[in-house]
């Protein structure tokens, strides 16, 4: 697809309305209109959502402190001291923290985490068992003693783990947390029915996000919950009604984003094969927690990774910098950097940095001209700077600044950004990671005047994908494909 079949108006027109342009799908590209449109809706900045009160971790956290100083009990006291519970508390604390021990399902019981505790704690007394074996024999804890020992452990973790999970659940329902339903009417209604009639779940509906049924009011149910189409709709119902959870029966990454940063808690009802518990359902409607992605382990060393990368890039790359520099300034005169507005994570706007290879008429074709690729206007020296892809590296700087990290889905201006949003489906989702200098897309060939709708679908996956790794992998595919440039 061609920027001409992605029917683009010739004209700038105002950004998308939720809801319009994609069905139910509302799109993160309606909460950053450009500066100064009307109806623009403030979403708070890097917001981390409410902890849920019924998943705190210190009560658990203490549970396996008790429980491993119960057992420690039960050998001799040759062994009841330090050397032997601080290395046991360790690795418990950190096993049944790394699988999520410590924040269970919203409505698990403690029998549906036996088997995970009682494994972890096996794998934490016998590797202490050892230790002490290899490094003191005559201390060594013998088979019965070991038994018992873990025995203690299991049973007092899950009796007071059951102790804390019960008066979770009973201050779930005593104080329900206020939720929006997103889905189609029908489902979204028989789910919001079904968390009315089971209070003891924690979840108290207050509206439903989605498009009212033809002919139907703007209300749905016998409890009369309102239908929510539109951003300001959304924004207005989480500030009034205090809403703390939002719950997904249908996939809309752009409006997931929304509601993490309202500092929302999202889920997702339904699919099948989905790891945990079984207790870890709503009524019967199995659900999960959309992790946000600045939760992700990694994060904050894929920043790392830009910022070690691409500081010692831009020393090394000077003398380039300096020589292109000096080819733009002989050849099409002042100005050799071109700065542009582009879109950057969560719809916000930065100025991104290129050696400018073409002079605009004025600032409208800067902003709504697609490609200039075979513009008669290009010098020699700009055409040779964007097919080496010379004409990017002051994106380095960018990246310095954290307005982009060096893999990422592509920005684009504002103008383009409302338009795509309109006509493709899931392409505002692509801001729901920072930005790059390249990306899954661009590797696979997608640069210049190609498919939209397969770069939102690169990006997309991209993202729901993320590694560190892949990154690095990106990185050097990228590196392999400056040996045979094509331009953009």
């Amino acid at each position: 697809m061609t920027t001409e079949s992605t029917s683009v108006p010739s004209s700038p027109g105002p950004w998308p309305t939720a809801g319009q342009g994609q069905g139910q799908s509302f799109g993160l590209a309606s909460l950053a209109p450009p500066r100064g449109a009307p109806g623009r809706v403030d979403v708070p900045r890097h917001r981390r959502p409410r902890a849920r009160t019924r998943s705190g971790a210190a009560p658990l956290v203490v549970a396996d402190a008790l429980a491993v100083v119960a057992a420690a009990s039960v050998l001799s006291a040759a062994h009841h001291d330090l050397r032997l519970v601080l290395p046991v508390l360790a690795l418990v604390l950190v096993l049944d923290g790394h699988a999520g021990l410590h924040r269970p399902a919203a409505h698990v019981r403690a029998l549906d985490e036996l088997p995970a505790l009682a494994s972890r704690a096996g794998v934490a007394w016998c590797l202490a068992a050892a230790g002490v074996a290899a490094y003191s024999p005559h201390l060594a804890i013998g088979p019965l003693r070991l038994c018992a020992a873990y025995a203690v452990h299991v049973l007092l973790v899950c009796a007071v783990r059951a102790l804390v999970i019960g008066r979770r659940r009973r201050v779930a329902k005593a104080h329900p947390r206020s939720a929006l339903v997103v889905g189609g009417t029908g489902d979204a209604r028989r789910f919001a029915a079904a968390a009315v009639q089971h209070p003891e779940y924690g979840v108290r509906p207050v509206g439903i996000v989605g498009v009212p049924e033809q002919g139907g009011a703007r209300t749905s149910g016998e409890a009369g919950l309102p239908v929510l189409t539109t951003t300001e709709e959304i924004h207005r119902a989480v500030i009034q009604n205090t809403v703390c959870d939002a719950v997904f029966l249908d996939d809309d990454p752009g409006l997931v984003t929304l509601f993490q940063q309202y500092g929302c808690t999202t889920w997702r009802v339904g699919g099948r094969h989905q790891d945990g518990p079984m207790g870890e359902h709503m009524w019967g409607y199995a659900w999960h927690r959309i992790v946000p992605l600045d939760e992700r382990r990694g994060l904050t060393a894929k920043r790392a990774l830009d910022i070690a990368l691409a500081a010692p890039a831009l020393v090394l790359a000077l003398p380039v910098l300096l020589l292109c520099a000096l080819a733009v300034r002989l050849s099409d005169g002042p100005g050799v950097l071109f700065r542009q507005e582009r879109v950057g994570q969560y719809g916000r706007h930065f100025t991104l940095l290129k050696f400018r290879t073409l002079r605009p008429s004025d600032d409208t074709e800067s902003a709504t001209r697609w490609n200039v690729a075979g513009d008669r206007r290009m010098s020699a020296a700009g055409s040779f700077l964007r097919k080496t892809s010379l004409d990017e590296l002051p994106q380095l700087w960018n990246v310095l600044r954290g307005d982009m990290s060096l893999v990422g889905p592509r920005p684009e201006r504002p103008y383009f950004v409302a338009q795509f949003s309109k006509v493709h489906a899931g392409y505002a989702a692509r801001h729901r990671m920072p930005v790059g200098l390249t990306g899954l897309a661009q590797v696979h060939g997608l640069r210049g005047d190609t498919s939209i709708e397969d770069r939102c679908r690169f990006d997309n996956h991209y993202i729901d994908h993320w590694s560190l790794w892949q990154d690095v992998c990106i990185l050097l595919r990228t590196a392999a494909e400056l040996v045979r440039p094509t331009g953009s």
